[in-house]
């Protein structure tokens, strides 16, 4: 029998013009949706409104999408997972992400090059300081431990905290087939962003070939409810064109490449020189409606009925709802999920 296909919410980054999403995420708690994530890129953390969301509900698991592993060493996202876990009754999910060349030398000035070691590495370091086997060691390049300069003082330690779970599920943001393949193999889950479930199997089946029973595949997904189609079309491209043209340098931009894959390279190239060059609104338009359609959750509820059940059918397991507020648009949707 296949595991049931479940429902979640991603609010996205806190930023205080929208104040926070608590009324959103209590919704969610009772109507079911099993899971609620939070984002940061390079303004608010993923990790505080979470907490936030922790101490107001019971039920509903609570995951990051994604927390940055060059924000913080090992040893502290280590630190934030296990005191949440446990605050929370277990009901963490780390989702974890390199990021890219810019956010990570420009905004937390550190290097960036050879990303999957040390995405490899990181994981490592937090399953050791979670196991509470020994005093944590680390051998590896990228963060090891001790620290070899400094004083020469520093020493193994092992937390002084017993973890609730010593198996905090990790699910790693991925987007290129080298990384899913590494989700596949050291993680429980991976987070795609604009994904096409029709294509899932074409581009990323090799990568995900050997995950094990159980892997999770928690896809964000833009929820837009309405009878004015072009309108929703719109408004899911804005994103889009954002990431395209401004979450990554020209020359190296993931998300970018990930669009190429998805067989519109041409467009993302033009998608990404109105945007560098100033002209968004254009960048906008440039989108094509097609892609945006195909990776969005877009127009009335019937339509966005029939949409769900291609998402049932690919390999994903999860649908991260974003974008979506009001508690009877939760029910609806959950209801469609549910029929």
């Amino acid at each position: 029998m296949s595991a049931p296909f479940k429902l979640g919410i991603n609010v996205g980054y806190w930023q205080r013009d929208i104040d926070d999403q608590t009324e959103t995420v209590l919704a969610a708690e009772r109507l079911g949706y099993d899971c609620v994530f939070t984002a940061e890129a390079y303004g608010s953390d993923a990790f505080t409104p979470l907490t936030w969301y922790a101490a107001r509900t019971s039920r509903i698991k609570l995951g990051t999408a994604v927390a940055q592993i060059s924000a913080r060493t090992p040893a502290a996202t280590a630190m934030h997972a296990l005191t949440l876990d446990a605050l929370s009754g277990g009901r963490l999910i780390l989702g974890l992400g390199a990021s890219g060349p810019q956010v990570v030398e420009g905004w937390y000035g550190v290097p960036f090059p050879k990303p999957l070691a040390r995405t490899r590495e990181y994981v490592d370091i937090l399953r050791k300081i979670w196991r509470r086997e020994a005093p944590v060691t680390n051998d590896g390049p990228h963060y090891p431990l001790p620290y070899p300069g400094g004083t020469g003082l520093g020493k193994p330690l092992k937390s002084i905290v017993h973890p609730l779970r010593s198996d905090i599920p990790i699910y790693l943001g991925a987007e290129g087939p080298k990384n899913v393949a590494l989700a596949a193999e050291i993680a429980q889950g991976w987070l795609p962003l604009f994904v096409d479930p029709t294509k899932i199997d074409a581009l990323f089946g090799a990568s995900l070939a050997h995950r094990p029973p159980g892997f999770e595949i928690a896809a964000t997904v833009t929820t837009i409810v309405t009878d004015d189609l072009p309108a929703a079309l719109e408004l899911a491209k804005i994103p889009i064109a954002f990431y395209i043209g401004g979450m990554g340098a020209k020359d190296r931009n993931f998300h970018l490449d990930l669009i190429a894959r998805l067989g519109y390279a041409d467009e993302a190239v033009k998608v990404q020189e109105l945007f560098l060059t100033g002209r968004r609104e254009e960048a906008v338009k440039a989108v094509p409606d097609e892609l945006a359609d195909s990776i969005s959750l877009l127009g009335p509820l019937p339509r966005i009925r029939e949409r769900i059940r291609v998402w049932r059918d690919s390999p994903v397991t999860t649908l991260l709802i974003g974008g979506i507020r009001d508690e009877p648009t939760l029910r609806a949707l959950k209801e469609a999920v549910d029929s």
